[in-house]
Parts: C-alpha cells; structure tokens; sequence
C-alpha cells in the first residue's frame, strides 16, 4: 500500500531584506568576499615571481586586476602582461572569467579578445583552485602552450620556430605602462 504525504502549508520562501535580497544570497557573497579576502592575503604574503593580483577598488572585490611576467628561459622573458579578473557571485564553484588586456600572441589566446584557452578555467575547473594557482598556470602557459587546441592558429603554427614566434610576439607586444608616473 502507498502512502501518501501532503502538506497543506505554503512552500515557505526565503526571507528577503529591505534591498529585497534574500538572506541566504547576502551569506553566499559574504562567504565569497571572505574567500576572496583570504586569497588576496595568500597572494600578497606570497614569495611566488612573476604573478601578482588584487582587486580594482577597494569597494569591490570581485573584479581583479593581475600581472603575469614570461618565465625565464622562455620566448616570454622579460615581458609583463597585464589580466582582469572577474569572479563570478558563486565562486569558487564557478571559475572567474580571465583575459587578457595586454594583447598576447599565444596558441591558446584570443589575439583580439584576449580569451583564453585553458582547461583549468572551463572543463577542468575544482573549487580548490586559487588565484594564486590560476596565475601560476597562466604563467606556465605562456612557455608550455596545448598546440591540440590553439585559439590562435597562426600562433602554433609557428610555436616550434621560436626565432619567427618570437618576430611575431614582438609585433604584437604592447609594454605595460607604469601606472604609478601617470
């Protein structure tokens, strides 16, 4: 025999403030912001060269702003590109959205948007990734690109000729400006 349950109550809804936002999604940004916070001390405490990162404004902490230097040894050396960040309000369960603003010829960069292909940052993405972790991998990139899945064609069909990549790379480079003498 089955037995059925009912209730006559009405579906009970989440409780909402005077901004008409629910309790439980001011705790969800909470616990990002929180997040967040704990990942730009990790970051700022951090010996790690090459990578830096923290937020536009200090009213804000879901869009960043990053720098990743080319590793030595690497057709990068020597070059700074700037990135922005935007974290998504369910992060760490969702990746940020990361591109470049410094235009970048890469096989797996988007010379004109700056998107990037990288499996960590779709497909691949673990809430146990960081910001610190997402620039390390960003930093690897530039000298260890995935050839298989180029966004840029141009940009691996020339990779393994590092002298011709590197005329290429070059025409496209655009210094950082230091943003301190403006």
């Amino acid at each position: 025999m089955e037995q059925v349950t009912s209730s006559l109550a009405p579906p009970r809804q989440p409780a909402t403030n005077k901004s008409g936002t629910t309790a439980s999604s001011q705790s969800g940004a909470g616990s990002v912001a929180k997040r967040l916070g704990n990942e730009l001390m990790t970051l700022m405490m951090s010996s790690t060269p090459g990578i830096s990162a923290f937020p536009k404004s200090d009213s804000n902490l879901f869009d960043w702003v990053g720098t990743i230097e080319g590793a030595s040894g690497t057709v990068y050396s020597g070059l700074s590109f700037k990135i922005s960040i935007h974290f998504p309000p369910n992060y760490p369960y969702v990746a940020p959205s990361i591109k470049f603003e410094t235009p970048c010829f890469h096989p797996n960069v988007d010379i004109s948007t700056g998107a990037i292909c990288l499996d960590i940052l779709q497909d691949k993405w673990s809430a146990v990734y960081s910001v610190q972790t997402i620039l390390i991998s960003l930093q690897s990139l530039l000298g260890e690109p995935n050839n298989a899945s180029p966004l840029n064609s141009d940009a691996a069909a020339i990779w393994n000729n590092q002298e011709a990549f590197k005329i290429q790379l070059m025409r496209n480079y655009r210094p950082l400006k230091d943003e301190s003498s403006a």
